[in-house]
C-alpha cells in the first residue's frame, strides 16, 4: 500500500489542473492581457466565453442512462434507492470535466446501499489495469471556507476509514467482504498511458477559448472608438478658446468663426476600426472549436444555414455522435463496478468480478428521432421481421428509438 501520505501528495499534484478545467467549465476564467492593444486603464476589463461548457453540457445532455439488462444481482434497486434522476448526471458531468469522478458506495439505514459522488478533484487512489476498480483511494468528504481539508476518507480492500482533520485515528471505521475498495472510478476515455482518462476539456479547447477572449475583449474596446470616431480641426488659432470635448463630440452643431486674419479651421474624422475583422477571427476560433468538439457552427452561436431536418442534424454532428458512443462504453464500465462493490456490501459476499458479464447497461439513443426518421425505422423493421420472424422486438425497438 502507498499509504496515506503518498496519496495525498498524488491528489494535489493534479487538483490544480482539474480546477482549472471547472473554472473553464464555469465560466470563471479569464484571458490574460497581452499589454499590446489594451488601452492603459482598461486592463481590469474582461469578456466571458462559454464554449468549453457547451462542449460539455453537449455531450453530457445526450447520455441518458436507461437501466440494466439481465440484472441478476438486483442493480436497479440500489441506483433506483440513490436518486438516479441526479446521481448519472452528477457522475457524468464531473468525469466529462476532469476526466474522472468518483463515487463512494456505503451502507446505509436498513440494509440499503449509499451512493456519493465526489468530482475528480477531491479524490483518487490506486486503480487496478484488469478491472478499473480502485485497490487503494483517498478521498476529501469536506472542505471548510479556505479549502482546506476538514474531513477525509482513506479506502483499502475491503475497509473504509474515516478522519477529520487533527486526529490520527479515524472517526469512523467500515468494514466488508470485497477484495476492491469502496471508492469507484468513473472514467472518460482512458488509455493505457493515462488510466484515469482524458477531460472533454482538452488543451485545444482552453486555448481557442482563450483566443476568442482575447478577441471579444479587441472587439469591445475597438467598438467604443467605432461608436465615437475621433475627430480633429487644424488651424485653429492659439489664442482660441479650447472646446469641451464630449460637447463636441455630442453636439449636433459646432460653428467656428473666421480669425483677423481670415483664415479658418480645417476639420475632419480619423477613420473607425472595422468590426468585420473581429467578427472572422472569432468565427475562424469557433470553426476550431467545433472540429475539435464534434459540434457545429450553430451549436456555438453562428447561424449557417436554414433549419435542417432530424436527420441533417444527425448527419453534421457525427463527431458528437461517436463522442458520446464512446462515453457510454466508458460509463459504462464504472456504473457495473458501482453495482458490484454496492452488490458486495449489502449482501456481504465477495462477488467475483467475472460474473458481472452478463449485466449489459442499456442507454436512450443518442439523437431522438424525428416523424420522419420513425417513419423510414418502421419500414424497416416491418422488411426484416419479414424476412426473420420477431428479430427486432420491444426491446430491440426501444433501444432504436427510445420509445417504450
Amino acid at each position: 500500500m502507498k499509504g496515506i501520505p503518498y496519496l495525498k501528495r498524488k491528489l494535489n499534484k493534479k487538483r490544480t489542473r482539474a480546477l482549472l478545467r471547472y473554472k473553464y467549465y464555469e465560466q470563471k476564467q479569464s484571458a490574460p492581457d497581452l499589454h499590446i492593444s489594451t488601452p492603459e486603464g482598461l486592463e481590469w476589463f474582461q469578456v466571458i466565453n462559454g464554449w468549453c461548457t457547451k462542449a460539455v453540457d453537449h455531450l453530457a445532455d445526450r447520455l441518458q442512462f436507461d437501466g440494466f439488462e439481465d440484472d441478476t444481482f438486483q442493480f436497479g434497486s440500489m441506483f433506483d434507492s440513490n436518486n438516479p434522476d441526479i446521481f448519472f448526471d452528477d457522475a457524468m458531468l464531473s468525469a466529462l470535466i476532469t476526466s474522472c469522478s468518483f463515487v463512494f458506495v456505503s451502507k446505509g439505514k436498513q440494509g440499503k446501499v449509499r451512493f456519493q459522488v465526489i468530482d475528480g478533484t477531491n479524490a483518487t487512489g490506486i486503480i487496478d489495469d484488469f478491472t478499473k476498480l480502485m485497490i487503494e483511494g483517498y478521498a476529501v468528504l469536506e472542505r471548510d471556507d479556505n479549502e482546506n481539508v476538514t474531513m477525509y476518507a482513506y479506502f483499502t480492500p475491503g475497509r473504509t476509514e474515516i478522519y477529520v482533520k487533527g486526529e490520527n485515528e479515524p472517526i469512523a471505521v467500515e468494514t466488508f467482504n470485497s477484495r476492491y475498495c469502496a471508492l469507484v472510478p468513473i472514467i472518460y476515455k482512458p488509455d493505457a498511458r493515462r488510466l484515469f482518462g482524458h477531460s472533454r476539456i482538452s488543451r485545444a479547447c482552453m486555448d481557442y477559448s482563450k483566443s476568442a477572449m482575447n478577441t471579444l475583449k479587441r472587439m469591445e474596446i475597438a467598438s467604443e472608438f467605432y461608436s465615437y470616431p475621433q475627430k480633429y480641426a487644424t488651424g485653429l488659432s492659439q489664442e482660441a478658446e479650447e472646446l469641451d470635448k464630449w460637447k463636441a463630440t455630442m453636439s449636433a452643431m459646432l460653428t467656428f468663426t473666421k480669425d483677423d486674419e481670415g483664415d479658418k479651421p480645417t476639420l475632419g474624422q480619423f477613420a473607425s476600426a472595422s468590426m468585420a475583422p473581429f467578427v472572422e477571427e472569432i468565427k475562424g476560433l469557433a470553426s476550431m472549436f467545433a472540429g475539435e468538439t464534434g459540434l457545429t457552427l450553430d451549436d456555438l452561436g453562428f447561424v449557417t444555414s436554414n433549419p435542417s431536418s432530424a436527420e441533417a442534424i444527425k448527419a453534421g454532428h457525427e463527431g458528437l455522435r461517436l463522442a458520446a458512443s464512446k462515453a457510454q462504453r466508458c460509463f459504462s464500465v464504472g456504473f457495473k463496478n458501482v453495482g458490484y462493490i454496492g452488490a458486495c456490501i449489502r449482501d456481504g459476499m465477495d462477488y467475483q468480478r467475472e460474473e458481472l458479464f452478463k449485466v449489459k447497461i442499456n442507454w436512450k439513443p443518442v439523437f431522438e428521432p424525428d416523424s420522419a426518421m420513425l417513419s423510414s425505422i418502421g419500414d424497416g423493421i416491418l422488411k426484416i421481421n419479414q424476412a426473420m420472424e420477431g428479430f427486432i422486438d420491444e426491446k430491440r425497438m426501444r433501444r432504436l428509438t427510445g420509445i417504450e
